[in-house]
């Protein structure tokens, strides 16, 4: 049994750590999770069961233990287009040019991508795209839909703090960057707004 401990963890990173134990674990080992927010409990059942492997959790005290049964792993060609992709929105608008158009631009852009077959991986905010992950954004109906589907959405906590708008985040969970730069390096594809 392999015990991961992932308190004070943003989002990617236990998902990243569990990803990580699975690869180099047999089938029947268990591995274990220990998380501080449900969050990172959704996220972890969403990509355990993705890839095919058991899981359940329970809350302990304050925080919740989750645990992975490997099952057979998927081959390659299984998870080949499994997902992988990761998209990061850095500003409000899409392109240059009028604030308006570009705003509308960015909208369509996210409903978009709840159109794809295979849902992105993580779709991640920093900058200016923090606010659309708060209160007041035009997209947070997409953005619910894409995590219904199991995207992982992260915002910068970073960013959410400069801006004031730790306590507007309505969709997702903060992240830092060491976990954007995580996730953007082990993308199979990226798209950087």
């Amino acid at each position: 049994m392999t015990t991961i401990d992932a308190l004070g963890q943003p989002c990617p990173l236990p998902v990243i750590a569990a990803k990580k134990a699975l690869k180099a674990a047999q089938k029947g080992e268990t591995i274990v999770i220990v998380v501080d927010n449900e969050i990172a409990v959704q996220n972890l059942t969403k990509m355990a069961k993705a890839l095919g492997h058991e899981v359940k959790s329970a809350p302990i005290g304050p925080n919740f233990e989750v645990t992975l049964t490997v099952s057979d792993p998927k081959t390659p060609a299984e998870t080949a287009d499994a997902g992988g992709l990761v998209v990061t929105i850095s500003q409000g608008t899409l392109g240059h040019g009028d604030d308006k158009l570009g705003q509308n631009l960015l909208k369509a852009f996210i409903f978009s991508l709840i159109e794809l077959e295979k849902a992105p991986e993580y779709l991640l905010f920093f900058n200016g795209g923090a606010y659309l992950t708060c209160e007041g954004s035009d997209s947070l109906k997409d953005l619910a839909a894409l995590a219904e589907r199991g995207t992982i959405i992260g915002t910068c906590g970073a960013c959410l703090n400069y801006y004031g708008l730790t306590d507007k985040l309505k969709v997702g969970s903060p992240t830092n960057m060491l976990a954007i730069v995580t996730a953007m390096s082990q993308a199979k594809k990226l798209i950087n707004v």
